[in-house]
This record gives structure tokens, C-alpha cells and sequence, in this order.
């Protein structure tokens, strides 16, 4: 049970995030007509500072916070591959999010499959990419839950049973009222003290690890002790799974709709080239993280049998006072309200400009979209509040591993399409479509592992391969329909049609 100090730094937390949400329509207010443009990205007004708080506090996610400290108490060295996959997304964001972002504000594109509508004139195509996306981004925004609710129970802060309920429900009925009357504008303010309450409590966290522990050298040899020596180390059987779940994931990450969304709200390229270099201040945080589950394994936390993403908070509540305590789970529960509320905003948007306008109300004014994008914004958080109190934990994140290989199944029509369009739009449909199904098998055949063995070979990450397998598909099929001359659609986005390397020409004003 936590005691009174811990539960009102932890209650002073979550107000604060409450009180920065009701100002958050101060952040650059608009005098324009509603739109769909100004709710979900901020009417595109983000500087370098409001967007690297946003982006960071969207990607770091507060189940991430708990997984991946849970995932190297229980497994050890494998658990670091967060690490090199979210520097790998800092070079990605900074090519394709720059490029993506110029030609969205160019046409008006709110949503990736907006810019693959435009780009090959498919709308069957645009609906897959819109769906698979939603489909990708609801077990994620579950999980948000559940890393609340797990890293609460484990520090005592949760109350259990109906009350507990209660307490989860009325902290997303706030977050549901913000966003639904600020847009995106509510999770960007609401970012800023993620990131100061993160950043100081870690801090504060793993200095005290270090100093009761004796140095970073006693802690790896404590958990080495109970862990095993090894198991602190990569195998070389390991290695084609770490390198390759590390790759997909980084490929994977800037396809979600909420980490698009979060970047499109950006005022401009350049702020996000700002943005990419400094990202890696916050996979910092991450690596910390980490080590914290390498900590616990080292001070003997002895986490529940299932629930090693306990480890941290467990460790937490023992070695750290009471106030610091609750200001590290309030941190991690308001970093669960930014990602939440971006999901979301950027499943409502793609469900709005995807399907609705596309297949149901074409003619739809701004204000009427604007009104059905809040409508499902709302009903997503609420489904995913019914989710988490439906369903076992496992099915959530069965769900979500299953999401991480489906969203990459997107990755040549978006992310190839900024640079050609050569590949047929009917191709790239049957290229996601055998991605799609081969991922799936593959995971649910090994027992929801996103691991899995190639053939006799090493084992890699299942998402890469269905992509690889995606490709394959796609290239073949593209060079069936050029022979048989079956058209493609129009390309709206004054794009290249190929690869190409444009020199500029030896005018006067290029000479240095």
C-alpha cells in the first residue's frame, strides 16, 4: 500500500498534467475555421522545441518504459535492441519524415494514406494503409493502459479491485475531454512535463542505483550472478534476431499513424532535421531504462511469474523515498497520456479522411469532419479502456506484436513511393496482402513470438521477412501488369516518377 507522501507527489503529477491540458488551446490559437488540419496537427504551427517534446513523448511511450527494463530483468542482453532500433529512426525521420512532410503540406495531406492516394490514384490501395494503420495503433493504445496499470499495482499506488477501475477510467475521461476539444494541441503541452518529470526521476533513479549499488561494474556483476554470465552477453544464435528485430522495428516505428501525425504537426523540414539529431536525447532515457531492469536483477527484485515489467517499480519502491517514488510513477503515467491521445487523434483522422469522406459523406465540410474525427477519437479511448478490462493482458500484447508486423507491411507504398512511383499500385495491394497473411502465420505459429526461425537458419524478426516476402510480390507483380499494359492512376504529388539524382545546374549563384 502506498503511503500518503508517495500517493500526493504522485496525485501533485497527474494535476498538473491536468491543469496543462486545459490551457493547451493558448499554444499558438487559431482564428481560422475549424478544420481537420488545425485539430489533429496543430494547424502544422510546431517549432523544433514543441515538436521534439511531442515526438519524443509520442514514441517513448510509457509501456515501452516498462517493457523494455521488464524484458532484460527476464531475459538480459536481448532487451537492448530498443537501443540501436531507435537510433537507427533518428537517420529514417530525418530523410523520409522531411520529405513526407513537404509534399503533405503541399497538397494537404493530413494522413500517409492521403499522400498514397495522391501519389498512385488508388483508393483501395489508400484504404488499406488507412485500415492497417488503425489496425496496427488500437492494441497499442491498450497497452498504454496496461503499463499504467501494471507499474501502479507493482508500487502499491493502484487500488485494487472496482476502485482501481474507477481511478483508470476518470484519468482517461480527462485526457478523452482535452483532446476532444483541443486536438493534438492537448498531448503537445502535456508533452513538455512528460519529458521534465521523466528525465528528472530517471536521473534521480539511477543515481541512487549507482551509489547504494557501488558503480555500474557491481551492478552487471550482481545480475550476472542470478542471470547467468551469458545471458548478459548476445549468443551468436542471437545475433540475426537481434539485428533484424532492430532494423523492422526502426522500419515499423515511422509508419504508426501517431508518429506520422506528430510529425506532420511540425512548422516545417527544417524544424524536423532539428528534431531527428536531437531524438537520440530520449533513446538516453530509454538505454537508462534498461539498466534499471538490469538493477533490480542485481538488488534481488523478485518480480511476479508473468509480470517481469513490475521489476522497475518494484525496484523503486525499495530503495527509493516515498515523495520520489510517486513522482516517478506519476512520470510514467503522464507518459502514457501523450501517446494515448495522439493514437487516438491519428486513428480518428485516418478513419475520417480514409473512409468516411472516401466511402460514406464525400462532400463533408471541414467543421462536420472535424466533428466525426472527435466522435472516434472519444470512442477509441473508451474502446480501449473496455479493451484492457475485457481482455487478458497477453491478448493486448499478443495484439500489439501482431501490429508491428502489419505496419510494416505499409512500408513500399509510403516510404518507396517518395522516391518512385514505378511500382503498380495493383502490385503493392498484393504485396501488402501476402505480407499481411504470411506475417500473421508466422508469428501465431510460433506461439505469438515476433521471432522466428528462417528454415533450418537463425532465427529473425517475423515482420522483416513478410516484408522482404512483401517486396518480392510486389516487384514481380509490377513487372506482369507493365507487360500486360494495365494502367495505373493518376499521380498527384509532382513527385518523380523514378529514381533520379538531380544536379543543379553551374549557375553563378551556386559558385561559392
Amino acid at each position: 500500500m502506498a503511503d500518503g507522501a508517495m500517493t500526493a507527489t504522485f496525485l501533485a503529477v497527474i494535476g498538473g498534467a491536468s491543469l496543462l491540458a486545459v490551457t493547451a488551446r493558448r499554444l499558438r490559437p487559431s482564428d481560422r475555421l475549424p478544420s481537420l488540419e488545425g485539430w489533429a496537427l496543430a494547424d502544422r504551427s510546431l517549432g523544433p522545441l514543441w515538436t521534439w517534446l511531442l515526438l519524443g513523448g509520442t514514441i517513448f511511450t510509457a509501456y515501452t518504459f516498462a517493457a523494455i527494463p521488464g524484458l532484460a530483468y527476464g531475459s538480459g542482453a536481448p532487451a537492448f535492441f530498443a537501443v540501436p532500433y531507435t537510433v537507427i529512426v533518428c537517420p529514417l525521420a530525418f530523410v523520409l519524415l522531411t520529405r513526407l512532410w513537404s509534399v503533405a503540406r503541399r497538397h494537404g495531406y493530413v494522413t500517409a494514406a492521403d499522400f498514397v492516394r495522391g501519389r498512385y490514384g488508388s483508393a483501395p490501395l489508400a484504404l488499406v494503409v488507412a485500415l492497417t494503420g488503425i489496425l496496427a495503433t488500437m492494441p497499442y493504445l491498450a497497452l498504454q493502459l496496461l503499463g499504467i496499470r501494471a507499474v501502479l499495482t507493482a508500487g502499491g499506488v493502484y487500488p485494487r479491485g472496482a476502485a482501481g477501475d474507477l481511478v483508470m477510467v476518470a484519468l482517461f475521461a480527462g485526457l478523452a475531454v482535452a483532446t476532444y476539444r483541443h486536438g493534438l494541441r492537448a498531448p503537445t503541452v502535456i508533452s513538455a512535463l512528460k519529458a521534465v518529470a521523466v528525465f528528472v526521476s530517471l536521473t534521480a533513479v539511477t543515481w541512487l542505483v549507482l551509489d547504494r549499488l557501488g558503480g555500474p561494474g557491481a551492478v552487471f556483476d550482481g545480475a550476472a550472478e542470478r542471470l547467468g554470465g551469458p545471458a548478459l552477453l548476445l549468443t551468436p544464435e542471437q545475433q540475426p534476431a537481434y539485428a533484424t528485430l532492430a532494423l523492422g522495428s526502426a522500419l515499423a516505428l515511422l509508419m504508426y499513424p501517431h508518429v506520422l501525425t506528430a510529425g506532420f504537426a511540425a512548422d516545417g523540414p527544417r524544424t524536423l532535421r532539428k528534431v531527428a539529431v536531437a531524438l537520440p536525447a530520449w533513446t538516453g532515457l530509454l538505454a537508462l531504462f534498461g539498466f534499471l531492469g538490469i538493477a533490480a536483477l542485481a538488488t534481488g527484485v523478485r518480480a511476479p511469474e508473468g509480470g517481469a515489467e513490475a521489476a522497475v517499480p518494484m525496484l523503486v519502491d525499495r530503495l527509493m523515498p516515498a515523495p520520489l517514488a510517486g513522482l516517478v510513477f506519476g512520470a510514467i503515467t503522464v507518459g502514457a497520456m501523450v501517446p494515448a491521445a495522439v493514437m487516438s487523434i491519428a486513428a480518428a483522422t485516418s478513419f475520417v479522411r480514409n473512409v468516411y469522406v472516401e466511402y460514406v459523406q464525400p462532400t463533408a465540410t471541414p467543421k462536420r469532419q472535424v466533428r466525426i474525427a472527435k466522435a472516434v477519437s472519444l470512442t477509441a479511448k473508451v474502446g480501449a479502456v473496455a479493451f484492457v478490462f475485457g481482455l487478458r493482458d497477453q491478448d493486448a500484447i499478443n495484439l500489439q506484436l501482431l501490429g508491428g508486423v502489419w505496419i510494416l507491411q505499409i512500408f513500399p507504398a509510403v516510404v518507396i513511393g517518395l522516391f518512385t512511383a514505378r511500382l503498380h499500385p495493383r502490385a503493392l495491394f498484393a504485396g501488402w496482402a501476402v505480407g499481411m497473411v504470411a506475417g500473421t502465420c508466422m508469428v501465431v505459429r510460433e506461439g505469438f513470438s515476433s521471432v522466428v526461425p528462417l528454415g533450418s537458419g537463425p532465427e529473425i524478426y517475423a515482420g522483416l521477412a513478410a516484408l522482404l516476402l512483401n517486396l518480392t510480390v510486389a516487384v514481380a507483380t509490377t513487372a506482369v501488369l507493365s507487360r500486360l499494359g494495365v494502367p495505373r492512376g493518376a499521380d498527384l504529388t509532382d513527385l518523380p516518377s523514378r529514381l533520379s539524382v538531380r544536379r543543379r545546374p553551374e549557375t553563378g549563384a551556386n559558385k561559392p
